[in-house]
């Protein structure tokens, strides 16, 4: 089947690096596949995947394709919003599901179609973390392609207690000067160095702190 394929990602996101490997998979297997940045830009086709976006897309959109599918690093309905995975992270937590379903107008409520897990170890940095994302990420879009209409045929209805995470901010960065570095880990490990960088306030002055990995030499 020569499916028909778009990508809505920000123009900012990390994740777009990578996601023209995921182009390139798709074109190597016949589809027709377009990566935009702008929802006024997505052709009408088959399906569209809507990754690491934070537009949220009319209904006149919606209508263009005949799957309109999001990844989110939650066990939804629990942990719609804004960067779940950071948030899980914070709460200390090192399986988090990551899960595939059908964008609606509602956001982050549309059936599920597929759910896996990610597992950490608690010591990976933000880009550790991003990498295993995405290596779910991109599984999880080449298995709805490859399985589908299959794929669809027995959705998941988001069933309990919705929860919402908010949108983080650079206040979010900041450091307890009177807590301990391992009361506060979780947190360094999800700064991002050059946008949201970890910081902590003294004396009526900020100062910003770089993390980094080093390898220990024993």
């Amino acid at each position: 089947m020569n499916y028909k394929i778009c990508i809505l990602s920000d123009s900012d996101s990390w994740i777009n690096l990578s996601i023209v490997d995921l182009v390139d998979y798709w074109i190597k297997h016949g589809f027709q596949v377009k990566l935009v940045h702008k929802q006024e830009d997505i052709l009408a086709g088959d399906f569209c995947f809507i990754l690491g976006c934070t537009q949220i897309l009319k209904e006149s959109t919606l209508k263009k394709n005949k799957h309109n599918l999001v990844v989110h690093e939650s066990k939804l309905p629990h942990g719609k919003g804004w960067s779940p995975l950071s948030w899980q992270i914070l709460e200390g937590k090192n399986i988090i599901t990551i899960s595939l379903f059908e964008a609606e107008m509602s956001v982050d409520s549309g059936v599920i179609y597929i759910q896996e897990d990610m597992r950490f170890e608690g010591h990976e940095l933000v880009y550790e973390l991003r990498k295993i994302q995405l290596t779910h990420t991109i599984n999880l879009c080449k298995q709805f392609v490859s399985n589908y209409p299959a794929v669809v045929q027995n959705p998941i209805k988001q069933r309990g207690r919705e929860t919402f995470y908010p949108k983080r901010t650079p206040a979010d960065s900041i450091l307890d000067i009177n807590s301990s570095i391992l009361n506060q880990f979780n947190l360094l490990r999800i700064v991002d160095n050059k946008k949201f960088p970890a910081y902590f306030e003294i004396n009526g002055c900020r100062y910003k702190i770089r993390i980094d990995k080093v390898e220990i030499n024993i």
